[in-house]
């Protein structure tokens, strides 16, 4: 089964998933620093935006709808401005929150993060840590017993919050067997009486579990793979999957040789919520019957691309299905290219637009490439043609065909998409994508740019990027031609 097969039984299927755990909201605030207060040595930051997020359980409720689940969320939050926002993302992301009970007195747990030039520069929590009173717990487990019988799964996040205490998870056990249980648990020894499923940790919850450390880089799988029956005996879990960031997965069972996944590198982002991504892709796929390996490797796709955007992750079914049935040449046609992104906008993502010959590749593109990517969530590189390059720069180029340079450019990680364009300018391309920003290096003016125009025409804006002496194409051609020479 491909993952396009997989997509193809999550959508016929439409699985019914109950989340239940510890719902919370992220929020998002970013803006500039150029100056300490008086008052204390401490940054002040000029806000330029913000953003609020479902997180925790409401995290996985929200991607588990959006990668074709039917969900409904279980728990508690407070009769607070924050529980209100959240209810209302959750419900703007199609999540049934019927059973979400707004509690009078108790506060939503809230997590903040203020972040400057793409680091997070403080986090503030705002946590519910009095325990829930016992009619909501009641209430809680009437409500998760009825839904359970019209269920396909049951997925617990457990973060260690004041809900999920001792005397609920005895009183979860004593409920009817959800036809799928994964558990995510910061402790999910906790969890073994369930019996679940499938369990996620992390490399730390496996090494809590385990009571001894797993090593560093590929020593970690080879530590999980050994400790797989320890795992599953002090879970009480048929299947675990340990996850282990960049390194990938290892799916551990006791029927069959671990499996592995690899995750795809990406350019470290203000991201949180990996995990949350993750739990939700295999919880849908083994929901709609794919088989455990399949729902793992799917997993771990949907993961690759959540982390490549900034905020609290998400992915979609439309973007797990646009990765998947993307062909092995990297050059992309324009209509086809014009369809995926539309795709991109509906999920809320900020395009971002880029061209040139891109020759001989060096460190001046490169990290122009990479600061175009940081001003949106998805970077398209237009690439002139071969005749288009010649017109513009000369006999005897491009040095590189059409082709290898797509390639390259394809490798890196901070590029998206890549097009070809035969013109001399990029007007028409920009007229068919309609990107949100077109970033250009610094040794060009929005004057000099025919596609300026074009782009505002569209409602998009320009921006200069920083400029990178002493590096480009032509001259690192003659100073090649001056050393053979010599």
């Amino acid at each position: 089964m491909t993952p396009l097969d997989s997509i193809a039984r999550i959508r016929a299927q439409q699985p019914r998933i109950a989340v239940l755990g510890d719902f919370l909201l992220d929020r998002w605030w970013h803006g500039t620093v150029d100056r300490v207060a008086r008052e204390a040595p401490a940054p002040v930051v000029e806000l330029a935006g913000a953003s609020d997020l479902p997180g925790g359980a409401a995290n996985t409720a929200r991607n588990l709808s959006a990668l074709g689940a039917r969900v409904r969320a279980f728990g508690a939050i407070g009769a607070d401005e924050p529980g209100d926002r959240l209810r209302e993302r959750l419900t703007e992301a199609d999540v049934d929150v019927r059973a979400l009970q707004r509690v009078a007195g108790a506060r939503t747990t809230t997590k903040a993060r203020v972040s400057v030039a793409d680091q997070v520069l403080i986090r503030l929590d705002d946590t519910q840590r009095e325990p829930w009173p016992e009619q909501v717990r009641r209430q809680l487990l009437d409500d998760l017993a009825e839904a359970l019988a019209e269920c396909d799964a049951l997925v617990i996040c457990d973060y260690g919050a004041a809900l999920l205490d001792d005397a609920m998870i005895s009183a979860l056990a004593a409920l009817p067997r959800a036809a799928l249980l994964v558990v995510d648990a910061h402790d999910p020894a906790r969890w073994a009486a369930l019996r679940p499923d499938v369990i996620t940790p992390n490399a730390g919850e496996t090494e809590r579990l385990l009571g001894e450390r797993l090593g560093s880089g590929e020593d970690r799988v080879a530590a999980a793979a050994a400790a797989g029956d320890a795992l599953r005996r002090r879970s009480g879990a048929e299947a675990v999957v340990v996850t282990l960031d960049r390194t990938g997965t290892v799916l551990l069972t006791d029927d069959a040789p671990p499996h592995r996944t690899r995750a795809h590198a990406a350019p470290e982002q203000q991201a949180s919520g990996a995990g949350d991504v993750f739990v939700s892709a295999l919880s849908v796929a083994r929901a709609a019957g794919c088989e455990l390996p399949r729902a793992v490797e799917l997993a771990q796709l949907a993961a690759d691309i959540a982390v490549e955007r900034t905020g609290t992750c998400r992915c979609s079914l439309d973007e797990l299905e646009l990765r998947s049935s993307a062909a092995p040449d990297p050059q992309i046609s324009v209509a086809e290219l014009a369809e995926r992104l539309d795709v991109h906008r509906r999920a809320g993502d900020r395009i971002v637009f880029t061209n040139g010959c891109f020759d001989v590749l060096h460190r001046g593109h490169t990290a122009s490439l990479k600061q175009a990517r940081r001003l949106g969530d998805v970077l398209v590189v237009a690439l002139n043609s071969d005749d288009s390059a010649r017109r513009l720069k000369g006999p005897g180029r491009p040095v590189n065909g059409v082709r290898d340079r797509a390639n390259v450019l394809a490798e890196l990680s901070c590029v998206d998409y890549v097009t070809v364009f035969d013109d001399d300018t990029a007007c028409a391309t920009i007229r068919e994508l309609r990107p949100d920003v077109y970033a250009k290096g610094g040794d060009y003016t929005p004057e000099m740019l025919e596609e300026a125009a074009e782009v505002r025409r569209a409602g998009g804006e320009v921006v200069i990027l920083d400029y990178v002496p002493d590096h480009s194409t032509t001259e690192l051609i003659d100073r090649l031609r001056t050393t053979a020479e010599a």
